[in-house]
């Protein structure tokens, strides 16, 4: 039996790409999504949301996303919690080295709307079998 998906916490510093992935997977997903701009953020908010998946953005000012999940790991609630990469840096060596982070998988940006649910679902139902 697969853990249930429902709550993701999206951390991403773009509005434009908050404002696209809330749509998809709220509207199209029916996920209920959590949203931080930093990874700073993340730290503060992400224990209190409780996601069961974060998907998180590489390339941010100030903290980056290998950094971001680095420090999540070191909050017990979400030490096992999986994340996935979103990113534009998706050469083969990129991906290997986000894998090796801990990250479950990557999604690359720009990424399909109407896509990005199933893509996750595949990614948790894969991550979980």
């Amino acid at each position: 039996m697969t853990a249930s998906l429902e709550r993701i916490l999206l951390v991403e510093d773009d509005p434009d790409i908050q404002a696209v992935a809330r749509l998809a997977l709220e509207a199209v997903g029916g996920f209920t999504v959590g949203i931080c701009s930093s990874g700073k953020e993340a730290l503060e908010q992400a224990v209190g949301f409780a996601p069961d998946l974060i998907l998180l953005d590489v390339m941010m000012p100030v903290m980056d996303g290998p950094t971001t999940l680095k420090a999540l790991r070191e909050l017990s609630p979400l030490r096992d919690t999986p994340v996935i990469f979103m990113t534009a840096k998706v050469q083969t060596h990129e991906v290997e080295s986000y894998k090796q982070l801990g990250a479950v998988d990557v999604i690359s940006k720009p990424f399909d709307p109407m896509n990005l649910s199933s893509t996750i679902h595949t990614i948790w139902a894969t991550y979980h079998a």
